[in-house]
């Protein structure tokens, strides 16, 4: 009993313990759900899950499914950054279990519920358990703003430190991070207050299925605004989990933090005005322009230290040595290699794409421009999901040449897969449709490869997580109690702070 018992600590009340269970669900749900289509149906794989697991798969709600699959996945991948903010930024330890309790429940059961209502028959006792658990999720974030507000007196930086602060010593990072939790929440009641009209004036649908549709109603843009902005807001909190990570401060950190908070302002607001602004995409890029500056500062800063570090024992390195210190690391360099290669598979695209929109795509069949939008968003989530893994096995200790393979197989692998997704939605501007066919298939067969061995990757490194768990004196041991001694000391800590508070009321009531 007692085997157990340690075991469901660790995985339910240690930071790495609960990310683990949150990227073993997405990656149990992805490996099974990602045999319902793409070549898998092609070859039979699709009808041995469907009656292996009893599916109900009505294809008039092909869209209603797709839409809860996305909301558990993405709700899971919140949870998992939540866990990195809650570990990494100071704050109460009672406030950090109480957060990570209520969205793991929360998570968890709209995960669970909500598969089970879209895919095993459609049973509303299990369409409520899935909003109930999307509401303990919402409020997990208002209990997570609350444990941010930046203002606080012990959250307050020193005149002479090193990251980004206001003059009265308002951490700039910290406050990125509540902006970015507030415009969250913003964007989720924005999504929920339109889905509380299904089946009163609003109909479900794909985003990308409206995209030449001369009139789109207000609720319809509604959920185009909360598209749009979910996603980013997701990558912005990745962005400071990583910065954080790897310390960002200095010039670069004071100048990209403003930045990072007023293009989160300015993108919010944008794509929440779609439904009464024409001009609230113009808007949308210029807050993209102050995130992804940010971004690149970034990536300048971490690229340099890594340079650094990896040749601080040469006097004068050249540039091989210098290279060579860059790319040592794969899982430390993935970060900042993901943002740019997006600029090439996600914003360069997409910025074409505004530009020639009326000139080029537009003139293409309609089956063309949906698949180049819907590569757009999937290539810029598998993108996300790629970071979270660098930071997850670097937190979880992989080291030696596991961490070499692992962060390298990632890398390669999923930018070849996304590399040829891209060329494979923009294919027509450079190939004729009659003469497509052999690219076509070069293209699909480089994006399952690709995919296929950054999944086997993954589950290889959880199968040996998995493993570990199974040994009484595993990694894990240690990682819980190091988790606990951590606990231990930011109670007594906490302690010895309101024993200072009280004493000095003491003294000023005395007086």
């Amino acid at each position: 009993m007692q085997l157990i018992k340690d075991r469901f600590d660790y995985l339910f009340r240690s930071t790495k313990g609960l990310t683990l269970v949150a990227i073993a669900m997405v990656a149990l749900v992805t490996a099974i759900w990602g045999t319902l289509s793409g070549p898998m149906v092609e070859w039979g794989v699709r009808d041995i899950t469907v009656n292996l697991l009893g599916l109900d798969l009505v294809q008039a709600e092909r869209e209603g499914r797709i839409i809860m699959l996305y909301h558990t996945i993405a709700m899971t991948i919140i949870a998992i950054e939540v866990y990195f903010m809650t570990d990494m930024l100071p704050m109460k330890r009672h406030e950090q279990v109480t957060i990570n309790a209520t969205i793991t429940v929360g998570y968890l059961t709209a995960l669970i519920f909500g598969m089970l209502f879209g895919y095993f028959g459609h049973n509303f006792v299990f369409h409520g358990l899935f909003i109930l658990g999307q509401s303990l999720v919402f409020f997990s974030g208002i209990l997570l703003a609350a444990a941010l507000w930046p203002w606080k007196k012990e959250y307050l930086l020193e005149a002479d430190s090193p990251y980004a602060h206001t003059k009265k010593g308002v951490d700039l990072e910290r406050l990125a991070f509540f902006v970015m939790v507030i415009a969250t929440l913003l964007s989720a009641t924005f999504g929920a207050v339109t889905g509380s009209y299904w089946g009163n004036g609003h109909e479900t649908f794909l985003g990308e299925d409206l995209i030449r549709a001369p009139h789109k109603t207000a609720l319809q843009k509604a959920i185009i605004g909360h598209l749009h902005i979910m996603l980013t807001l997701v990558a912005v909190a990745l962005t400071l989990i990583v910065g954080r990570w790897m310390k960002f401060k200095g010039l670069l950190h004071r100048i990209a933090m403003p930045l990072m908070i007023v293009g989160t302002i300015i993108i919010t607001a944008g794509a929440l005005s779609v439904v009464w602004l024409p001009w609230a995409h113009t808007t949308i890029y210029v807050g993209s322009v102050f995130v992804m500056f940010a971004a690149l500062l970034f990536v300048i800063f971490s690229w340099d230290k890594l340079i650094k570090e990896g040749t601080a024992h040469i006097e004068k390195p050249g540039f091989f040595q210098k290279m060579g210190a860059l790319l040592r690391d794969p899982l430390k360099f993935g970060p900042g290699w993901q943002m740019v290669f997006m600029n090439f598979t996600v914003s360069g695209v997409g910025i074409f794409m505004a530009v020639k929109l009326d000139e080029i795509f537009r003139v293409w069949p309609h089956r063309e421009e949906r698949i180049t939008l819907t590569g757009h968003w999937h290539i810029l989530a598998s993108l996300i999901a790629t970071i979270i893994l660098f930071y997850f096995a670097d937190l979880m200790g992989l080291k030696g040449k596991a961490r070499k393979w692992f962060g390298w197989l990632v890398i390669i692998m999923s930018d070849l897969a996304f590399a040829s997704a891209t060329i494979f939605s923009m294919k027509r501007l450079f190939v004729a449709e009659s003469e497509q066919q052999a690219l076509v298939n070069t293209l699909m067969l480089l994006m399952d490869v690709g995919l296929a061995l950054v999944l086997i990757a993954l589950a290889i490194f959880m199968g040996w997580r998995l493993y570990d768990l199974f040994r009484k004196d595993g990694r894990w041991s240690k990682e819980l109690a190091a988790e606990k001694k951590t606990s231990a000391q930011s109670q007594i800590e906490e302690q010895q702070q309101r024993l200072k508070e009280l004493q000095a009321t003491l003294e000023e009531t005395s007086q």
